[in-house]
């Protein structure tokens, strides 16, 4: 019987890439090759290839690869940030985009909460304490600071920094954020946040700082040394935005010289960071690998919907989630 499911490039099946229940819900509408064996024989499977699955920036869709891919209809990436990928370029070559917005927000707002928390309340230095063969007391320190009570302020409000500030509500934090664009009033009320205008204002008021926002142009090396400056000394910065969206130079110099007290990281640039890199050995610093929408959940919803973005596209039907170029 002939098989009439669309063809799909995706990246290896590793810990870098693909699990095998990623594949399992992708086979179940397309046929897949990994990029791997479609470089053993480019001309036999390119011509097939009707849709690339975009997971951890993998495969890069690079001119060469989309020039290998005539028949290409979408490229379906997985997440909401696309700062990785050339759309313009992209739809210029016929090809539609897609992402994933809104599945991964509770996930990486958690995450958001839980660096706060981990940094805050010096949890990764309590538990090498406790499990180290040489442990023969508890010693007063390591000593965290309070988060309840305190001020988070959050730089990009969209649906994930709504989240985050719904999370900081419970923990009876004070909310400021700082957008582009101002909230409703009912919006706010609901998570109980203040806007301020200017981003100063709440970078001088914050005991926590979390990047939420998107990498633009803008933002790029938002927070650099006059913002790190202008924080608390007792502050902490956290971003599981973009790596990009700081300026790390400057948040090693701050974290050095005790501009800032730390800094809670699941996103740098590049990642991993190189192994001699000063801010993996900076005691104020707590890193995770990007890992803040990865639950075996938001992962499997996540799947799902790039699945259908990219089944809409080949099919010529409307794209439930097209990224439109800025």
């Amino acid at each position: 019987m002939e098989d009439n499911r669309p063809w799909a490039l995706l990246a290896e099946t590793s810990d870098r890439g693909n699990s095998e229940a990623d594949i399992d819900i992708m086979n179940q509408h397309f046929q897949t090759i990994c990029y791997k064996d479609f470089l053993q024989n480019q001309l036999l499977h390119g011509p097939e290839i009707e849709a690339v699955f975009v997971m951890n920036t993998r495969p890069v869709v690079e001119p060469s690869l989309l020039n290998s891919l005539p028949s290409l209809k979408v490229v379906a990436n997985a997440g909401v940030g696309v700062d990785h990928l050339d759309v313009p370029y992209i739809n210029s070559m016929g090809v539609k985009v897609t992402n994933t917005p809104g599945v991964v927000s509770d996930a990486t707002a958690d995450m958001a909460l839980g660096l706060l928390l981990a940094s805050a309340r010096t949890i990764v230095e309590g538990h090498q304490i406790a499990v180290d063969p040489e442990t023969s007391h508890i010693p007063l320190k390591p000593i965290g600071v309070e988060v309840s009570g305190s001020t988070m302020g959050i730089i990009g409000m969209g649906h994930i920094g709504h989240k985050i500030a719904q999370r900081g509500k419970g923990f009876d934090m004070k909310i400021l954020y700082h957008n582009r664009s101002r909230r409703s009033v009912e919006e706010e009320q609901a998570v109980g946040a203040t806007y301020c205008e200017n981003m100063d204002d709440l970078l001088r008021e914050s005991d926590f700082v979390v990047l939420a926002t998107n990498l633009t142009p803008e933002s790029r090396g938002l927070i650099s040394h006059r913002e790190l400056s202008l924080m608390k000394p007792t502050a902490t910065l956290v971003n599981i935005s973009r790596g990009l969206v700081v300026d790390q130079d400057a948040l090693v110099k701050a974290l050095q010289t005790g501009t800032v007290r730390a800094a809670a990281l699941d996103v740098t640039h590049p990642e991993p960071l190189p192994r001699d890199h000063p801010l993996l050995g900076l005691p104020n610093v707590l890193i995770t690998p990007h890992i803040g929408f990865n639950t075996y959940t938001t992962r499997r919803k996540m799947v799902q919907m790039m699945v259908e973005n990219a089944l809409a596209a080949v099919k010529g039907q409307i794209i439930p989630n097209e990224v439109k170029p800025p």
